[in-house]
Parts: structure tokens; C-alpha cells; sequence
């Protein structure tokens, strides 16, 4: 499986990012990838892979390249509950600048830089995004509606806040289709249905599914929160919506 590193042109600099795509040559749909908040590392490269075989040009921005190259922070093998508030810690300040101004130019340039791509077709793209990439997923796709197909979202954070600019406000330019696999406590009762009532009145195809047993992270297989089950549930949702909405070559 073909992978490289890349740097990506924005309006603040390069961004370093990792690619997969598929060996067979030719040009495939195109997906971006945004990190959980633990950044780009040898899961998320993993993940990608994995989508690039069946048939996906992949991109995984650095989301904090701002701040430097990944990974910006040194992260251990294992992203344990006894390390994990210290790792959040250092995260922090580079979650908190990573403003919504900022989410919404770099949406811009990796769009442009991923469609631009040899490997990858001129049909619309995928966007998938896991804990707080799954709220610049929903950026990305209500502010290119006419360029994202499908947007996929798990265990997300800050998709439903109280925020003026909070990314389930955009809903209504949304016409991509959406899958968003929910741990358990991940959003309220309240939060799901103001998110599902969004959904509904932009007329897009949508799943909101909680997946049962789950904690926050279930998908990182470098964190106490994996759960096999639940990761094999969103590829099982992945693939297909994947498969439904971009010309797979």
C-alpha cells in the first residue's frame, strides 16, 4: 500500500500531512481524514491504510502544524487513563487555537490540495472526522457542500455546543449524506435530537447511531477506550456510505 508524507500549502504556512492510496495506479475518490485530538500517529496511519485498500486516496492533515510538525507533542505507544489527562493538558492550548477561522481556511487548502492530486478523480469527496475532527469534518462539508459527498463523523466532540458558530449551526447548507457513530455519552439526549432535527429539515440522508457499550475514543486502538466490536461497526457504516456517495474507481 503506496503511503507518503506531504506538506500542504495554506494561508499559514505548510501543513504536514500522511497519504495512502491504493498500488493498482489510477485515479480514485478522494477522502480527508481529520485526526482525534491526539493528532496524526501510527493508528490514524493505520486507519488509512486500511480505507486506501478498498480503493480511497486518504489525506490526514497535521492540525496542529501551526505549531510544528507531527507528531507536536511527544505521545507514548499507549495513550493510557493514567497518562492521558497530562497528555490532554499539552494538547490543549493547541486545541483552543485552533479556532473555527482557522478550521474553515484549512478546509479550503486541503480541499484544494487533495482534489488536485494525480491519484485522485475529479468526482466529490468524503470527509471523516473523529472526536473533535469529527465537528471539522461538519465544518469542512456545510462550507463545500457542493464538493463533499459524505461526511462521517465517531465519538465526536464540539459538534453540539452552545456556541454561535457551533458546527450544527451549518446544517442547513449540508447536502452531503452523514453517518455520526456515537459513544454512549458522547451527547446528551437533548443534543442528539437538536442535531437529528438539523439533519431532517437540510433533507440529507443521515444516520445517528449510538454505539452500545462504548466509551469516548472506542475507535483508537492506542487508547483504554478501543473497542474491536465498535470499530468494526464503523467500518460497517464507513464503507458502504463511502461506497453509496463517491465514484469508486
Amino acid at each position: 500500500m503506496p503511503t507518503t508524507t506531504l506538506r500542504i500549502p495554506t494561508e499559514d504556512g505548510r501543513a504536514d500531512a500522511f497519504a495512502a492510496f491504493p498500488d493498482r495506479g489510477g485515479r480514485h475518490p478522494g477522502v480527508l481524514l481529520y485526526s482525534d485530538a491526539f493528532g496524526v500517529r501510527p493508528v490514524l496511519q493505520e486507519m488509512a491504510r486500511e480505507l486506501a485498500e478498498h480503493g480511497y486516496y486518504v489525506l490526514v492533515p497535521n492540525l496542529y502544524y501551526r505549531h510544528g510538525p507531527a507528531p507536536v507533542i511527544d505521545l507514548p505507544e499507549h495513550i493510557g487513563e493514567e497518562v492521558r489527562p497530562a497528555v490532554i493538558g499539552r494538547l490543549m492550548p493547541l486545541i483552543q487555537a485552533h479556532t473555527t477561522e482557522h478550521a474553515l481556511r484549512d478546509a479550503d487548502a486541503y480541499l484544494r490540495f487533495l482534489t488536485t492530486r494525480p491519484e485522485v478523480g475529479a468526482g466529490p469527496v468524503g470527509v471523516i472526522g473523529y472526536c473533535m475532527g469529527a465537528a471539522l469534518a461538519m465544518r469542512t462539508a456545510t462550507a463545500h457542500p457542493g464538493q463533499v459527498a459524505a461526511v462521517a463523523g465517531f465519538h465526536p466532540g464540539f459538534l453540539v455546543t452552545d456556541a454561535p458558530d457551533s458546527p450544527h449551526r451549518g446544517i442547513p447548507e449540508l447536502t452531503a449524506q452523514v453517518h455520526l457513530g456515537l459513544a454512549e455519552n458522547d451527547l446528551t439526549p437533548e443534543a442528539i435530537s437538536e442535531l437529528n432535527q438539523a439533519l431532517d429539515t437540510a433533507g440529507v440522508g443521515h444516520t445517528t447511531e449510538v454505539y452500545p457499550g462504548t466509551i469516548h475514543g472506542f475507535t483508537m486502538a492506542d487508547t483504554d477506550a478501543f473497542d474491536p466490536s465498535a470499530l468494526q461497526r464503523h467500518w460497517d457504516r464507513l464503507l458502504p456510505l463511502l461506497d453509496r456517495t463517491l465514484t469508486n474507481g
